[in-house]
């Protein structure tokens, strides 16, 4: 196998699984402040959605990637 059918495969996962969970979130620290022995933290809670074109894109392209053969 190939590493264009490798990352056929890898996008097909991917778009699956963008169309599965919809979005995602990480925790983004902000501010930080240290005025003696305390200190303040402030974190933030982002979401990213994924649009559902995305992931369907991803499965195309990925399929593609796999059924076309390659010029040599």
């Amino acid at each position: 196998m190939n590493a264009v059918k490798i990352f056929g495969v890898v996008l097909i996962l991917a778009g699956i699984l963008a169309l599965v969970y919809q979005s995602f979130s990480y925790t983004k620290e902000t501010h930080d402040a240290k005025i003696g022995p305390l200190e303040l933290q402030l974190k933030e809670k982002e979401t990213v959605n994924i649009p559902t074109w995305a992931g369907v894109g991803a499965i195309i392209i990925g399929a593609v990637l796999l059924v076309v053969p390659l010029k040599r």
